[in-house]
């Protein structure tokens, strides 16, 4: 695979319910690459997601909800050999596809993902972006919003996403640290700050640092995912 690399197709995969603000933007920074193609994977959207996508001349799926499950949709229907993991929220940079191929080239790298910026002032968020880049780097624990990328192969090899409610993305790369590497690409991809701006930046750091925790000591991810979600939409 590695002799056919540069050359390899890129399948973006894009999970999204009720993403009509962010999708457009998302879609339009894949476009003038080459050898690529979109999958917006929709999980039953009641606003114009799937209209939106249509329009732009993307493929357009339907699956249940749930992001590990519409990844993993995305996944079958990709006729890629290389698999891009986009959030309908985050944006990413110029020259991406080449940045993906010539990571995927390098010995040992199994999987990658990008440097993370949030698209917001507050001086907070830039301790939030200086501690997921460190993460990453250190630990090679990139999460879903830094737009982790692997082969087909490789992702097929480890049996794709773990089909969890929460944490999808944490099991991913502790599967993927197992039989190779995980390389950051410097250049970052933009994310929304919303679920940051939603109940504040402290607040949603130490829920982020529980649902860890809770994980790691064994608590189901369908508990974890009843009470995070509560707390992620409860009013303030």
């Amino acid at each position: 695979m590695s002799e056919s690399i540069d050359a390899a197709k890129i399948s973006i995969i894009i999970p999204a319910i009720n993403e009509a603000r962010n999708i457009k933007k998302a879609i339009a920074t894949t476009q003038g690459n080459i050898n690529i193609e979109v999958i917006v994977i929709d999980g039953g959207s009641s606003d114009d997601t799937v209209a939106i996508a249509q329009s732009l001349n993307v493929k357009v799926i339907s699956s249940s909800p749930g992001r590990a499950v519409q990844m993993n949709a995305g996944a079958v229907a990709a006729s890629g050999e290389i698999l891009l993991f986009l959030h309908a929220d985050t944006r990413l940079p110029t020259g991406f596809d080449e940045m993906i191929r010539t990571a995927l080239q390098q010995p040992g790298i199994v999987a990658g993902a990008f440097k993370l910026r949030i698209d917001a002032s507050l001086l907070s968020l830039r301790w939030v972006e200086w501690g997921v880049n460190v993460r990453s780097h250190f630990y090679q624990m990139p999460y879903g919003d830094q737009a982790i990328f692997l082969t087909k192969e490789i992702f097929q090899q480890i049996g794709g996403f773990p089909e969890l409610p929460i944490m999808e993305d944490f099991e991913l790369m502790r599967r993927l640290k197992r039989i190779g590497r995980v390389v950051i690409i410097p250049t970052p991809v933009v994310t929304s700050a919303r679920r940051w701006l939603q109940k504040g930046v402290l607040k949603t750091t130490l829920l982020n640092q529980i649902v860890i925790i809770a994980y790691l000591l064994g608590v189901s991810p369908e508990r974890i995912c009843s009470w995070y979600c509560r707390e992620k939409f409860k009013r303030l």
